[in-house]
């Protein structure tokens, strides 16, 4: 693994799952000793519960991503360009879901969620961009 994009996504992969694995099994310890933090507000429940999957989740997909690029897109500037894309978006989303149940009040999550559709978009582009590229290699 020459390129040092792919190196970057391969480690935040990594990064990602060291950071929201554990985030979830304290999401389990909060559920178990009925901590009213976590148990007193639904809507923070599920957020938080959103940013530990989709954590875990985007940290996979970059694992695969870092598997997976040199072969299927062999030019490294679009391959770096969609890395960048794909650890942004990877990033945001989760954070977002975390952050929005911070201080969320009757209801309704905190500014944070706002990064979730700006780390949606980053990745959708990242995602179709990767596809695009690769189809025309294969």
């Amino acid at each position: 693994m020459k390129d040092p994009s792919i190196r970057g996504t391969l480690v935040f992969g990594w990064v990602l799952l060291a950071v929201f694995l554990p985030l979830g099994m304290t999401l389990e310890a909060l559920h178990a000793l009925k901590l009213p933090v976590y148990l007193g507000s639904p809507l923070r429940r599920e957020l938080w519960t959103l940013a530990h999957a989709h954590g875990n989740l985007l940290g996979i997909v970059c694992l695969v991503f870092a598997a997976l690029a040199e072969r299927a897109i062999p030019d490294e500037a679009p391959r770096r360009t969609i890395s960048i894309w794909l650890r942004v978006g990877a990033l945001l989303l989760p954070l977002g879901f975390f952050l929005g149940g911070i201080l969320n009040y009757e209801g309704d999550p905190s500014l944070g969620i706002l990064l979730v559709p700006v780390g949606g978009l980053c990745l959708l582009y990242a995602l179709l961009r990767a596809a695009l590229i690769g189809r025309k290699t294969t």
